[in-house]
């Protein structure tokens, strides 16, 4: 199997969006204008007339070449209309340019890899089919998360969809778990704004009885799978248990649907519990990780 590596100006976009589309693994993480939002320069491999693609995403740093897992990218790897399976993988993996000394990359739930050339750690995400009436998957809701839905409703909270885009950056800025930095804002802004433009993106908000928003989540959707991509909560919010609303109302605006939601994540026990108390199952991918830095600056890169 020959694999091509192209730069970022010699790829054909319209042929890589086909082959994202076409893919059975597909995922909106893969398609030309999401990668370009997160990277300007990324850059490919590809097998044929872009049978089989693979997004890499390159930086440097101290003179140094690497490949990285961007922010509000969880999962990449390779992508095909045709099964894949674990040699393939392999293959893309071994054709990554040799200038790349580190890289650190998320492969999609579909690719699997046994190699003890790299190493490979196995990460969870947490999904929710939603074909169900919602009758039925609130069966599978614990306990805590229907008492906390009913205490939001008790709270006078109501929830919203098609919050304008600058409200929603505003309110994350404000409420952000994690510090971000101004450049990340202005990557999440233009995801969401694309997003919502291609008619794949849609925030949910939830306000209390002043009309201020307490809690707010951006969704985006792709191949009959839509992500939690990233969300927010005020003190308020997290009171009156608001995002426990906020999910619930969309699993009802999106149940009987051909859907699954990706929580998209985490490791992370407590928010793991979360997701779990509205029924979502794990759902596992791989995480592939190669360092042949020099010995002076592999400290760095453990």
């Amino acid at each position: 199997m020959e694999i091509i590596h192209l730069k970022h100006n010699n790829i054909d976009k319209l042929k890589w969006d086909k082959c994202v589309i076409r893919s059975y693994n597909g995922i909106v993480y893969a398609f030309s204008w999401y990668l370009d939002v997160i990277s300007k320069n990324w850059e490919a491999l590809i097998v044929g007339d872009y049978d089989i693609i693979f997004p890499i995403i390159p930086k440097q740093k101290y003179f140094i070449n690497y490949l990285y897992q961007p922010l509000f990218v969880q999962q990449l790897g390779v992508f095909s209309f045709k099964k894949l399976n674990s040699e393939i993988i392999k293959e893309f993996i071994d054709a990554i340019p040799k200038k790349y000394k580190f890289f650190e990359i998320n492969l999609n739930t579909f690719n699997k890899i046994d190699s003890n050339q790299y190493k490979i750690t196995q990460k969870v995400t947490h999904e929710i089919d939603l074909i169900s009436t919602h009758e039925k998957l609130i069966k599978n809701y614990s306990t805590n998360t229907k008492r906390n839905i009913n205490k939001a409703k008790k709270n006078n909270l109501q929830v919203f969809r098609k919050i304008p885009v600058k409200d929603f950056i505003s309110f994350k800025q404000k409420n952000s778990v994690f510090a971000l930095q101004e450049n990340n804002y202005s990557v999440l802004k233009n995801i969401i704004s694309i997003s919502i433009f291609y008619t794949v993106g849609e925030i949910y908000g939830a306000y209390n009885s002043d009309n201020q928003i307490c809690a707010a989540a951006f969704f985006v959707k792709s191949h009959n799978k839509v992500i939690y991509l990233v969300s927010a909560s005020s003190e308020e919010g997290k009171q009156k248990r608001a995002m426990f609303l906020l999910i619930d109302t969309f699993i009802k605006n999106n149940s009987q649907k051909n859907l699954t939601l990706d929580f998209e994540g985490s490791n992370i026990e407590n928010i793991a519990r979360f997701f779990k108390g509205f029924g979502a199952k794990p759902c596992f991918y791989q995480s592939v990780k190669k360092n042949k830095l020099p010995f002076f600056v592999k400290f760095f890169k453990k």
